[in-house]
């Protein structure tokens, strides 16, 4: 085995005190039995880590880029079962109560953190296909952009799918049915009644009658979030229930139908709708704040970002981000998003410039480069934990460059990696705007960082 990876199961406290581990796009998640047995200054003393804390009842580990690799080696020296030596309490799991919010963030982390490198890599193409359309480099009525919005278009529109592989792999249940949850929720006459529904056809009907007992609402799941979500997590425990209880002659083929006709059920009936509306009012929430004060909402959310990317909760926003795409074809929290990053980056370049002649200048340069390319926890674990008032610089800088696209309504159209090349996206009558803000994030941060950090 790695030594790095036996040496960070040993500081963990074994194998034995994981009970779940997962990762997102730059860290190690575990849940732990005990979470006393961790040693943390030896974890970061560990090469290639640059930063560890405890957040909601979580442990993590930032790593980077490098983190699915890392993560690989952890599952097979566990053996992908994870918590099979975990204590057992007559028979079940002892688990630790967790506040919602907790829960939530561990949710939206562990099942996000997987597909964002096939949603980011789809949404690069969108954003760029915007871009050249804009510029007339190519038709917007050409077969190539017919092509390529294929192409970009797909991950978003079966996201459900790709969600509930996930979620399944969070929840520790079969992945098979979760896909074949989801193949409910997106079966062409659900999603056909519901455009008809919404293009007021005649004929078109809202609610299907099971038995005619229990009403099964029309809706169109494609590009949903918390539909899918939280159904394969009633499904995990539905799972569960009926194999505990089924004899085990009728396993192999009683357990998954049951599963997947309850499961589907109370996904079509409940879950699905309940999961649609609430996602609904979050996007609500969000859009009513920008219509009663678009600078405000800047502000409050350029404030928040960098310290929710540093706490690991910045996943949050994803859902609310997809459905603003899903609802009104545009979303104004991402372009905020990426004013944060480039406040991050701005600020490590200060401390770069300040630092350049000590040992630790190539660390601190290849921090910056991570933060232009869309991933901040190096320069935020790496450089700036240690620096507290550039801290506080990358706050200002990152709500007053929000503050200022959010007044000048800058939008984004697709869902994109918040990185310095994801400007092509920007192309289009917000564009000067975008280039601004990018300037006011890396200038204000830079200058601040200067002026509140001394050699």
């Amino acid at each position: 085995m790695d030594f790095k990876i036996e040496r960070v199961l040993s500081l963990l406290g074994g194998s034995e005190n994981i009970v779940k581990s997962w990762h997102c796009m730059t860290r190690l998640r575990f849940e732990l039995e005990n979470e006393k047995s961790v040693d943390q200054d030896e974890i970061r003393k560990i090469p290639g880590v640059l930063g560890s804390q405890f957040q909601n009842s979580q442990f993590q580990i930032v790593i980077g880029p490098n983190v699915n690799h890392w993560h690989q080696k952890i599952q097979d020296s566990l053996g992908n079962t994870n918590n099979s030596t975990a204590e057992l309490v007559n028979g079940e799991r002892k688990v630790k109560p967790r506040g919602v919010v907790a829960l939530l963030m561990d949710t939206v982390s562990g099942v996000f953190g997987p597909i964002v490198p096939a949603i980011a890599g789809a949404g690069m193409i969108k954003g760029l296909l915007a871009g050249f359309v804009a510029l007339n480099i190519i038709s917007a009525k050409s077969e190539t952009v017919v092509i390529l919005d294929i192409i970009s278009s797909g991950v978003f529109y079966f996201l459900p799918f790709f969600l509930a592989i996930s979620a399944a792999k969070m929840f520790k249940t079969n992945e098979y049915i979760a896909a074949a949850v989801a193949a409910c929720l997106m079966y062409p006459t659900l999603i056909e009644a519901a455009k008809a529904l919404a293009g007021h056809q005649a004929g078109a009907t809202d609610i299907y009658w099971f038995a005619g007992l229990l009403p099964v609402s029309v809706m169109n799941y494609s590009a949903s979030v918390l539909p899918i979500i939280f159904s394969i997590l009633a499904m995990s425990y539905i799972h569960r229930v009926v194999d505990k209880y089924m004899p085990d002659v009728l396993k192999t083929v009683v357990t998954p139908t049951l599963t997947l006709f309850i499961s589907a059920l109370v996904a079509l009936t409940v879950i699905g709708p309940a999961g649609v509306w609430f996602g609904k009012g979050l996007a609500w929430c969000v859009q009513s704040l920008f219509t009663l004060s678009p600078v405000l909402a800047g502000l409050i959310v350029g404030t928040i970002r960098p310290l929710a990317v540093f706490t690991g909760m910045h996943h949050a926003m994803t859902p609310i981000a997809l459905q603003n795409f899903s609802d009104l074809g545009y979303d104004m929290l991402m372009p905020m998003m990426f004013m944060a990053n480039m406040s991050i980056t701005g600020s490590t370049l200060a401390i770069w410039f300040i630092k350049r002649h000590s040992a630790d200048s190539a660390i601190i340069l290849s921090a910056a480069i991570s933060g232009l390319l869309g991933i901040e926890e190096p320069a935020l674990f790496g450089v700036l934990a240690r620096e507290r008032k550039a801290f506080i610089a990358v706050t200002i800088a990152s709500a007053v460059s929000s503050a200022f696209i959010a007044f000048f309504g800058v939008r984004i159209y697709g869902y994109i990696l918040s990185s310095i090349f994801s400007l092509p996206a920007y192309i289009g009558p917000y564009f000067i705007y975008a280039l601004m803000g990018v300037s006011i994030s890396l200038g204000l941060s830079f200058f601040l960082t200067l002026l509140f950090v001394r050699k």
